[in-house]
């Protein structure tokens, strides 16, 4: 059986966030709020805590650092993991946001197919599962 997570996903890219809509919902059956801003993400994620959270790193008026620091100000949202999705491939790059709290780095451009079951992974493997 799989794991159906509520994931909240911000990107500030329509085609971006569009397929990656389609990637975690249709295909792997996730309940799945898209958001197109930092900010937007923040309230989303007070209204309704998600399981899981995809931020894109660069979004203009809040990049993913700063909502995830946000997020964190938030009792109800300190422990939800947080996956950054990225076109940023250095290895430093990728160390900072690790650094930041990031339970991993998602590399832009990435496999539709296969990202619901790779968040999984991730989400599962936070939860000692």
């Amino acid at each position: 059986m799989r794991e159906s997570l509520r994931i909240l996903y911000a990107e500030d890219e329509d085609d971006i966030r569009e397929v990656t809509q389609l990637a975690l919902g249709a295909v792997g059956g996730h309940d799945v709020v898209a958001c197109r801003s930092g900010a937007e993400a923040l309230a989303a994620a007070a209204n309704a805590p998600p399981d899981l959270v995809l931020l894109d790193v660069m979004m203009p008026d809040m990049d993913g650092p700063t909502t995830l620091l946000r997020l964190r100000e938030l009792s109800a949202l300190a422990g939800v993991p947080v996956v950054f999705i990225t076109a940023k491939v250095q290895p430093h790059e990728i160390a900072q946001l690790r650094e930041l709290g990031a339970l991993d780095v998602i590399v832009k451009p990435f496999d539709p197919m296969t990202l619901a079951d790779r968040l999984v992974a991730l989400w599962k493997g936070h939860q000692g599962a």
